[in-house]
């Protein structure tokens, strides 16, 4: 990723959490996305790898729920927002800058790769999914939280589908169009793809 995109991400990290999905802050909406990703992780203690991981909400989240957890983002103040959150949280997580593209982890060496709107953003979506199923272990899952947002940008669930399934055997869309998500009503497609082999 370029270094431009570092610097817009970085000159975000401030004001990032105020988005109620990014910062969990309200209750329901951490109490909602719980209920949306605790049920398809393995059984605790699983490895999870989170992409992309910006101010560490969802790895926090997974981290709370017994899981082993690294996140990984290209903004280093995301990050230094991310391990201070953990730290506030009690749990452990280990957080590093990095590209989601080109993740640093060796082959086979996690059971979840996940990624919140990541995958629509990157220059090449196919050559970094590609990496990222090849750092699953066998019978790991790829969860991808996705959307084609009001303002054009994004990645339809068709078009994320077709991509993992030119990886995997298995890709099944689920709508996440629950205002409690958002913290408010959508009108835009946004959805979570899992993918088990």
């Amino acid at each position: 990723m370029s270094e431009q995109t570092r610097e817009f991400w970085d000159a975000q990290a401030d004001t990032f959490d105020e988005q109620p999905d990014h910062g969990l802050r309200d209750p329901d909406v951490r109490a909602a996305w719980a209920d949306v990703l605790l049920p398809l992780m393995p059984t605790a203690p699983a490895s999870v790898v989170d992409l992309g991981c910006g101010t560490g909400s969802l790895a926090v989240l997974l981290a709370r729920a017994g899981h082993v957890v690294r996140g990984l983002d290209l903004s280093a103040r995301m990050i230094d927002a991310a391990g201070r959150k953990a730290l506030a949280a009690g749990v452990p997580a280990e957080f590093r800058q990095g590209d989601a593209a080109v993740p640093p982890y060796p082959p086979a060496s996690c059971d979840v790769v996940l990624a919140r709107h990541v995958l629509w953003a990157l220059p090449d979506p196919g050559a970094a999914l590609d990496r990222w199923v090849e750092l699953l272990r066998p019978g790991g899952r790829l969860v991808l939280i996705e959307g084609r947002w009001f303002t054009g940008a994004g990645l339809t669930a068709a078009d994320c589908q077709a991509l993992v399934l030119g990886r995997r055997q298995e890709a099944i869309v689920r709508r996440l169009d629950d205002a409690a998500l958002w913290g408010s009503r959508i009108e835009d497609e946004r959805y979570l793809l899992i993918s088990a082999t």
